[in-house]
């Protein structure tokens, strides 16, 4: 039985690299296919994220997954959330940053990956990255809210990371890890 490499569908490049480092991490083969996909309006980062993969399977065929993930700052509870790019695109870092004030700095960036081979297998991976605000942004890396997010245990920003240290860290390399090690074992049970 043929195992196709799957199709990683996203219209950020930045996540797109990471994730190619991921699963060259792995030694899985992927595919990168840019295309916007729309985002539902839901306060559940799994519904955005199972939503997307149905559309992404639609445009491409064949196995895919989509990754979906969110900024949650606890004194905020929990905003911007599944929000996030929104958020990031019309308030900015800046903006969040006044909208936080001196309020406790205590944030989590989540993950989740849904994967779809559009025939029967659907499953879904998560991953958390338990941090804070920084009190102005920093660094050139990365790309939405990582100029001011420090990961617990951490000095520096995302942004102020390479891609293989914050590799090490995120959110998002916790899910599309647990989507590697998934792959992996069921290729292996089909061979």
């Amino acid at each position: 039985m043929s195992n196709p490499k799957p199709t990683f569908v996203t219209s950020n490049k930045g996540k797109a690299r990471e994730v190619e480092l991921i699963f060259r991490k792995h030694k899985l083969g992927l595919k990168v296919f840019y295309a916007e996909t729309l985002e539902i309006q839901s306060g559940s980062l799994l519904e955005i994220s199972v939503f997307r993969a149905l559309q992404a399977q639609r445009m491409v065929g064949g196995p895919v997954f989509v990754e979906d993930s969110g900024l949650f700052i606890h004194s905020l509870k929990g905003f911007p959330g599944p929000f996030s790019s929104y958020v990031y695109r019309t308030l900015g870092v800046e903006g969040v940053l006044r909208v936080l004030g001196d309020k406790d700095r205590k944030a989590v960036f989540k993950s989740v990956v849904c994967y779809f081979d559009g025939l029967r297998e659907m499953k879904t991976f998560e991953g958390n990255c338990q941090g804070k605000i920084a009190a102005k942004p920093a660094g050139k890396g990365g790309f939405g809210f990582d100029p001011v997010f420090i990961p617990a245990g951490q000095k520096k920003t995302f942004a102020e990371m390479s891609v293989e240290e914050k590799n090490r860290l995120s959110h998002r390399s916790q899910s599309v890890s647990s989507l590697c090690r998934w792959l992996y074992k069921v290729r292996r049970q089909r061979t």
